[in-house]
């Protein structure tokens, strides 16, 4: 049943994209910024307390919910799980900025690559090169694809649809409690404080929630590289994987981009021109991965790379699935 709801899943996902913000981002938003409005008093108790609420009880509940169909009603089992995948896994919630950079180089416009690429980031990108335009959006798009389809993927595999749905709200809830407040609280508070109170406040509050997403992530991250490594350049990413990782201010985001980065044989991290000189004093990025700079055909190779993980992912479990099924 996990193989056909993967498969039904990320069919259902290329045929109709999912409108991410109006279904998934929107509502878990609401729901953060209720949880916040009423339990925030700036302590780390509370913000378990609200974690536990928006999180786990109803990853909880879908839990029960599917082993009951799972028992009595299979076709509605199978439904709930391609359901909730759709909904928590998907290439599309993400790849359509990559997609548009990449032609946009591989057309010669660098101005619309450098404007997508800044929607994309939420930061200027007007004095960027097409070199580091496509080196920071592999950047971005090798953490996205562990984010919204391996890590969702893996959950769902060890814990059915609450496992994905899980994933899902602490990545969110831990972007959301990150530390601005004005992400989901665009209401005032009844009792005003300082933005250094709010933030500080906020921060206590988010705390358990990136804790848990942080716990959540940390598998999910290494099986991704290692997947990277397995059908690339194997050598490459493992040296790359174990001598630079450390070096990247993000751990996981550090061995998710030094694997992929040795995968395929390019180089990431490095200095960029986002801002003046004067501007970004501080502007340090350490080196990742072997090779050629990127451009539009590495990016291309980045595309293929995440599309033979997740190829090799699910022969794996449908290995594992038949083997059940000649043991059983």
């Amino acid at each position: 049943m996990a193989l056909l709801s993967i498969l039904a899943a990320l069919i259902l996902e290329q045929l109709q994209p999912l409108p991410l913000s109006k279904l998934v981002r929107s509502p878990v938003a609401q729901l953060a910024r209720y949880l916040e409005q009423h339990l925030n008093d700036g302590v780390r108790l509370h913000g378990t307390i609200a974690w536990v609420l928006g999180a786990a009880l109803p990853a909880f509940a879908l839990f029960i919910a599917f082993l009951f169909f799972k028992n009595t009603q299979p076709l509605l089992a199978l439904l709930l799980s391609i359901g909730v995948l759709y909904l928590t896994m998907g290439f599309r919630q993400f790849s359509h900025f990559f997609t548009d950079i990449h032609l946009a180089l591989r057309d010669g416009d660098i101005d619309q690559a450098r404007h997508i690429l800044a929607e994309w980031r939420g930061q200027s990108s007007d004095r960027l090169s097409s070199s580091e335009v496509a080196r920071l959006a592999i950047e971005r798009a090798l953490p996205l694809a562990n984010t919204h389809v391996f890590a969702p993927l893996l959950w769902f595999i060890i814990l059915g649809p609450a496992g994905a749905l899980l994933y899902r709200l602490a990545q969110l809830y831990d972007e959301y409690w990150r530390g601005d407040a004005s992400a989901v609280n665009p209401v005032p508070s009844p009792h005003p404080l300082s933005a250094a109170d709010e933030s500080t406040a906020l921060h206590a509050f988010g705390w358990f929630a990136h804790q848990a997403f942080s716990a959540m992530n940390w598998l999910p991250v290494r099986v991704t590289a290692a997947l990277f490594a397995i059908v690339g350049n194997f050598e490459d990413a493992v040296n790359c994987w174990r001598t630079q990782a450390s070096d990247w201010p993000d751990k996981n985001n550090g061995i998710l981009l030094s694997s992929g980065a040795g995968a395929i044989g390019v180089q990431l991290g490095l200095p960029v021109h986002d801002l003046p000189p004067e501007l970004e004093p501080d502007n340090e990025r350490p080196g990742l991965g072997m090779g050629e700079e990127a451009d539009a055909d590495f990016m291309q190779s980045t595309v293929g790379l995440v599309w033979r993980s997740l190829v090799l992912s699910l022969l794996v479990l449908a290995l594992v699935q038949i083997s059940a099924w000649v043991g059983g």
